[in-house]
C-alpha cells in the first residue's frame, strides 16, 4: 500500500485514539511491554569509577513510556517494571534484582521514574501542543532533572549515610548522581522528543 502524509497522520491518530479506548486488558499488556522495554535497556550501562550509580539507557524507555502508553498507564508500566525487579527478574541495571536494589544507591531513582512517566503521560495525554519537539523537549527535561533526580539525589544520600554514616555535601552528590549524567540525557531526551513529535497526532484522541 502506498504511504503518504495523509494516511500517516490519519493512522498514527488511528492507533492513538484505539491505545485510548482500549481494554484496561490490552493497556496492562502494552505497561507490561514498556516495562520490559525498560528492563532491557537497563542492561545497557557504563560504570562510572566514583559513583555508585551507572550511567543506563533506561531513562529513554521511561520518558518514551509517558508518551506512548498516555495518562496512569506510563506510570503503571514503571511500577510493573519494579515490582517485577523486587520479586527476583534480574532486569535492574547491570542483571540485579531484589528489594535490597530500592534501597540502594540507585533507588530513588526508581521512584522518579514512576513520577516522570505519570507526569509526561498526563501532559501528553492532555495537551495537543506538547507533542510538538520544543514543547516535548521542555516537558521531557523537568520530568528527567527534577522528577527523576530529585528522588534520585535523596535516595543516594540517604544509601551513603547508611554506608557511611554521613551525607556528602551536596556538590559531591552532583557530582555522584547527576553530573556525570548530564549530556547522555540530553540526548536521549532529544530522542524522545524528536520520536514523539513523528509518532503522536497533533489532534486530540480523548
Amino acid at each position: 500500500m502506498e504511504i503518504t502524509i495523509d494516511n500517516y497522520f490519519e493512522k498514527r491518530y488511528t492507533l492513538f485514539k484505539w491505545r485510548s479506548e482500549t481494554s484496561n486488558a490490552n493497556k496492562l499488556v502494552m505497561a507490561f511491554f514498556m516495562a520490559c522495554l525498560t528492563g532491557l535497556m537497563a542492561q545497557i550501562i557504563i560504570p562510572l569509577p566514583w559513583t555508585p550509580v551507572p550511567i543506563t539507557a533506561q531513562t529513554f524507555a521511561v520518558l518514551f513510556a509517558g508518551i506512548v502508553l498516555g495518562r496512569y498507564w506510563g506510570g503503571l508500566s514503571m511500577l510493573i517494571y519494579i515490582a517485577i525487579g523486587l520479586v527476583g527478574v534480574p532486569w535492574f541495571g547491570g542483571m540485579t534484582s531484589g528489594v535490597e536494589i530500592l534501597f540502594g544507591a540507585s533507588g530513588g531513582f526508581l521512584v522518579g521514574f514512576v513520577l516522570a512517566a505519570l507526569v509526561v503521560g498526563y501532559l501528553s495525554d492532555r495537551y495537543v501542543k506538547v507533542r510538538n519537539f520544543m514543547p516535548m523537549f521542555t516537558l521531557l527535561v523537568f520530568a528527567n532533572f527534577l522528577l527523576i533526580y530529585v528522588p534520585g539525589v535523596i535516595g543516594l544520600a540517604v544509601f551513603m549515610y547508611i554506608a557511611n554514616g554521613t551525607v556528602p555535601g551536596v556538590w559531591t552528590l552532583l557530582a555522584m548522581g547527576v553530573l556525570p549524567f548530564v549530556i547522555g540525557d540530553l540526548v536521549k531526551i532529544g530522542g524522545a522528543a524528536a520520536l514523539a513529535k513523528a509518532v503522536t497526532p497533533k489532534d486530540s484522541f480523548i
